[in-house]
């Protein structure tokens, strides 16, 4: 794992509210199914999400807004789910978001009262945090290997960040546990295992089974010299029962959000089809004894 270190802070060109460009390398890329290790996963991953944050931001930055907590594609808005608890209980808080991308959930947080820290793999990721701006302190770290004291946070939350990307989510869920006090919350989304049997395609052909749920084999895209550059692991269902129970959480719920019917937009392989018909999403609701 790669040793921690923040966000370095705004430049006067960073500190603005125009979008960040960077001309993206151009490479070309295998997608294939194959292992993938801790060091390898981290490694590919980083450099994707700073190659791509621009890309991500610009597109699904209106969606995500500046300071709204989504819990995924469906569109799950934390203010509604109240899934790390009601909003006026959040007050005084430390909160760990892990995943933090542009920092926006952890905005929202801050917005309720609480003390968020904004966690990220990603440095361009935090840069869009920066450049956006607001009070939340930044920390780019592995969730792997979490720069902090134990026993630092009251809760702790992850939408769509880190767990579907490690290799080993046992080792992150114990960090997790790690740094949270007793009675502490963590509740995190992940694309839901059901959706690995599927193409990720968002119209008809994204409906009909292709692959074995069972199938643990990492997707991975590697460059010409065989180099993972992206790399996601599935784990079913069960796997991921398992990996809360060994990560010492107790598992309080499974949330798997229902698509809305104001909800139009495709994003990737999700979308008002087949979200209509197989969940898209699983949050997994853990507490810390």
């Amino acid at each position: 794992m790669t040793p921690p270190r923040r966000a370095e802070g705004p430049s006067p060109q960073i500190n603005t509210r125009e979008p960040i460009i960077q001309e993206p390398e151009q490479s070309e890329s295998e997608a294939t199914r194959r292992d993938a290790d801790v060091t390898e996963s981290s490694r590919a991953n980083r450099g994707w999400w700073d190659q791509n944050a621009d890309d991500y931001q610009i597109e699904h930055g209106t969606f995500l807004g500046d300071d709204r907590f989504v819990w995924g594609p469906e569109g799950l808005d934390e203010v509604e789910a109240e899934l790390l608890g009601p909003p006026e209980d959040l007050k005084g808080k430390d909160v760990l978001e892990i995943g933090a991308g542009a920092a926006q959930c952890s905005r929202w947080l801050a917005a309720q009262g609480a003390r968020p820290v904004a966690l990220d793999l990603s440095h361009r990721q935090l840069q869009h945090a920066l450049r956006i701006g607001g009070p939340v302190p930044l920390v780019e770290a592995d969730a792997g290997a979490l720069p902090f004291a134990d026993g630092s946070f009251d809760l702790a939350c992850s939408a769509y960040g880190a767990l579907p990307f490690v290799a080993d989510p046992v080792r992150v869920l114990r960090e997790v546990r790690r740094v949270l006090r007793p009675g502490g919350r963590f509740v995190f989304s992940v694309t839901h295992p059901l959706r690995w049997a599927f193409p990720d395609e968002p119209g008809p052909e994204g409906l009909s089974v292709s692959a074995s749920y069972f199938d643990r084999t990492p997707y991975v895209e590697q460059d010409d010299e065989g180099r993972a550059v992206y790399v996601e692991h599935h784990r079913t269902v069960g796997d991921r029962v398992r990996d809360v129970v060994a990560g010492g959480f107790r598992l309080l719920d499974i949330v798997e959000p229902e698509w809305p019917a104001w909800n139009t937009q495709e994003w990737g392989g999700w979308s008002p089809l087949r979200g209509n018909l197989i969940p898209g999403t699983a949050i997994f609701v853990c507490l810390r004894d």
